[in-house]
């Protein structure tokens, strides 16, 4: 079982985990660090950069917070123990109705359901720092401990970096709960650090003994030194090779330590924040099953180009992709979502369909300038041309085709691709061919400079992008002879 799930990670553990079905859940969620993350996209060449905003970890006492308040103190279908429901009420009393208090309140729905599903023998790791460390501490033992879990560690994952000057002493830590459902019947795999040949010689005059006249060893473990609770695993460097960009992303040596500790291959591991998608890589690698939910499309288009790099292509057979809309009525609900966190989740996901995965989102602060996303494609031997899209989901004319040419000229793009909701009329497609064409010059191929695509073509017809983005040409083009490279620059799916 291997299965992506885009949307609410409550939504989805309520409505599609089934209670008692996890082994080992990892967590690493907003932090409640009144930040908002960009995701850094690279392709090629300086001017071809670009970032997205990854998720927002800002939270307010809203209307959605206040239901929530509610329905944990009021408790009226028993989900929450005394514990939860007294903890909760404290809460307020002492930090009032703010931002701290709304983020306590949505971890401690998802904490309670990730407990539901996990199975009797599972165990729960939650990832965070320490701006609200001591309050997840509280909500996890009123969670895990009156049903006769148990709490195991407080991991400290140390590393070192750069955090300029502070007047304070450095961050260079985070903290990992762990957690399991059962005090005493839980998988617990002990981990060992492998002697160095000075620590093995330290070792053995350390258990050499003298008793009377007779010298005699004790064993030395021959596996290495049991794992402690402080880990020092580095931070993934710029340099990295697993660096994909993302703003939190975890080094897998992290999540490979947790899996192998706390599950055995075959069985099912749960990330609700999946992100950029380390979790349930690694958990691929080391032939577990998996589970992987994030609430932005970017995560879940990421983290498929990356199991496809590690994997390949074939690797999207075996996988269950859940939330994604399939019809035209499921694109117009994510196209009207009401939660202004998500207002932008129906632009990602069409972008980033019609072009593989492989268009950079425009996510930044304030005016868009008309630009949901940008693509570059391979137009010389060393030069890439650039692609800008543009999404609609309400009623729209020609005057949104002539805006966006104009906006497509002002950002030196050579093409624009027009995403709607609604059928394009008859005087848009005829402004969109006055825009003109474009020549390739090395194919010799035109195309409009401005494209219409409906979101019924995307899902019905699977229409995508027929122009490959340039780093898929370069990929390719390394593993095919000269002859042949013209056939990988254009596919029509028209």
């Amino acid at each position: 079982m291997k299965s992506l799930y885009y949307g609410d990670n409550l939504e989805i553990l309520r409505k599609n985990i089934p209670s008692a079905s996890i082994d080992l859940c990892y967590i690493d969620p907003p932090f409640n660090s009144k930040r908002d993350y960009n995701q850094i996209y690279n392709n090629i060449g300086k001017e071809d950069k670009a970032q997205a905003q990854a998720f927002i970890d800002t939270w307010t006492w809203d209307t959605l917070a206040k239901q929530g308040f509610q329905e944990i103190v009021a408790n009226e279908k028993g989900y929450y123990s005394t514990q939860v429901v007294d903890l909760i009420r404290g809460l307020q009393l002492v930090l009032k109705e703010g931002s701290l208090l709304a983020y306590l309140v949505s971890m401690t729905f998802r904490i309670v359901e990730i407990h539901r599903v996990l199975k009797p023998t599972g165990s729960f790791y939650l990832h965070c720092d320490s701006t609200a460390s001591h309050y997840l501490k509280l909500i996890l033992d009123t969670v895990f401990l009156p049903s006769g879990g148990e709490y195991q560690n407080e991991i400290i994952w140390r590393y070192r970096r750069w955090t300029g000057k502070a007047r304070r002493f450095l961050k260079m830590h985070d903290v990992i709960f762990f957690y399991t459902k059962s005090a005493t019947n839980y998988t617990f795999n002990r981990l060992f650090t492998p002697y160095t040949e000075k620590s093995l010689k330290r070792k053995q005059n350390h258990h050499t003994r003298i008793k009377g006249d007779d010298v005699y060893e004790t064993s030395v473990n021959p596996e290495g030194v049991a794992e402690n609770d402080v880990w020092e695993i580095q931070l993934l460097n710029s340099q990295s090779k697993e660096r994909l960009g993302y703003p939190t992303q975890k080094p897998e040596a992290l999540l490979e330590r947790i899996i192998m500790a706390s599950s055995n291959e075959g069985d099912t591991i749960l990330d609700a924040y999946c992100g950029c998608g380390t979790t349930v890589a690694v958990a691929e690698r080391l032939k577990r099953n998996w589970i992987g939910i994030d609430i932005t499309y970017q995560s879940i288009a990421l983290i498929l180009q990356r199991l496809e790099k590690q994997y390949g292509f074939e690797i999207k057979d075996t996988i269950a992709i859940n939330g994604i809309p399939r019809d035209i009525d499921s694109a117009k609900a994510l196209a009207h979502k009401k939660d202004d966190r998500l207002r932008k989740e129906f632009e990602k996901w069409a972008v980033l369909t019609y072009s593989n995965n492989r268009a950079v989102i425009n996510d930044k602060k304030g005016a868009d300038k008309g630009i949901d996303g940008t693509a570059y494609f391979l137009s010389g031997m060393n030069e890439t041309s650039k692609l800008v899209f543009q999404v609609k989901s309400g009623k729209v004319g020609r005057g949104d085709i002539s805006k966006f040419n104009n906006d497509r000229l002002r950002e030196g793009a050579e093409l624009g691709i027009f995403i709607t909701l609604e059928p394009p009329t008859k005087p848009m497609l005829e402004e969109a061919i006055q825009t003109g064409f474009y020549t390739h010059p090395l194919m010799g191929r035109s195309y409009p400079c401005i494209q219409i695509v409906t979101i019924a073509e995307i899902i019905s017809q699977n229409k995508r992008m027929d122009i490959p983005l340039s780093f898929e040409v370069l990929k390719k083009a390394q593993s095919v002879a000269t002859s042949k490279q013209e056939s990988l620059l254009f596919t029509d799916d028209e």
